[in-house]
């Protein structure tokens, strides 16, 4: 199948949120080159400005926010900076954008979803491909490469690492089941398959609380961590979140 350029399928998947855009890699503007998030020094830096900002938004000494619990917390905002686009564009669009580490930038900032830029990525016309296809694709080099960086600088577990993978790509697909509800199902079967082999095989499960909707919650086998942020507690997909609570989350996210 001969590739295609995927803009305009970005494009459309950024129309679904802040999480799902990527822009057009120019130059300048500050941008940075993905491959530098994977070295030890900047991993460290941009996890100590979230350390830091965490305790000046919530007023917490530095010694009650653990390094490693911050770094866990970056690497699923990051991974679902690098999903959620790609993604979109595969269901909702129609291309999946096939982005290499050497293919992405990326720009600081003070807080909320990272700016990704890309340039010279092919895409692939999702017409023929079925959902296995896509899912073996979106969890491809950038994910792997952004996950052995973390893993290796801040002694995660590979568990927990490729647990907020799935998370990221899960709480993708329920988006794309929230506003576009046309697509949950093909989302919902990309996520599926990517659940079902490795890497994120035992991760998790999709769950369909309710038949007659077709949003799907994924429960998580581990936790990203975040509750050992004093006040931080745990999320609707965590290991560690009372099953009344999380139906009581599910009930509240079907009711909008």
């Amino acid at each position: 199948m001969p590739p295609t350029t995927p803009g305009p399928a970005l494009t459309a998947a950024a129309a679904i949120g802040p999480y799902f855009g990527w822009d057009r890699w120019a130059g300048g503007a500050g941008w940075r080159p993905f491959t530098d998030l994977l070295t030890d020094d900047v991993a460290a830096e941009r996890v100590d400005a979230a350390r830091s900002l965490l305790c000046t938004t919530f007023g917490l000494a530095r010694g009650a926010v653990p390094v490693r619990v911050v770094a866990s917390v970056t690497s699923l905002g990051i991974a679902s900076r690098l999903l959620s686009p790609p993604l979109g564009a595969a269901v909702v669009g129609g291309v999946l954008p096939l982005a290499g580490r050497g293919d992405l930038w990326w720009r600081p900032v003070a807080g909320g979803p990272w700016p990704i830029a890309y340039a010279g990525v092919d895409g692939l016309p999702c017409d023929d491909l079925d959902a296995a296809a896509i899912a073996a694709a979106l969890v491809g080099d950038p994910v792997t490469a952004l996950v052995e960086a973390f893993r290796r600088r801040f002694r995660l577990s590979p568990h927990v690492l490729w647990g907020n993978v799935a998370s990221a790509l899960a709480g993708a697909a329920g988006v794309l089941a929230d506003t576009s509800p046309a697509h949950a199902e093909r989302a919902a079967a990309i996520v599926a398959h990517a659940l079902s082999r490795p890497p994120l095989a035992g991760t998790g499960t999709l769950v369909r609380p309710d038949p007659s909707r077709p949003r799907r919650f994924l429960v998580r086998r581990n936790c990203c961590l975040y509750y050992r942020i004093p006040g931080g507690g745990t999320c609707g997909d965590c290991v560690l979140t009372p099953p009344a609570e999380r139906e009581r989350h599910w009930e509240s996210v079907l009711a909008r």
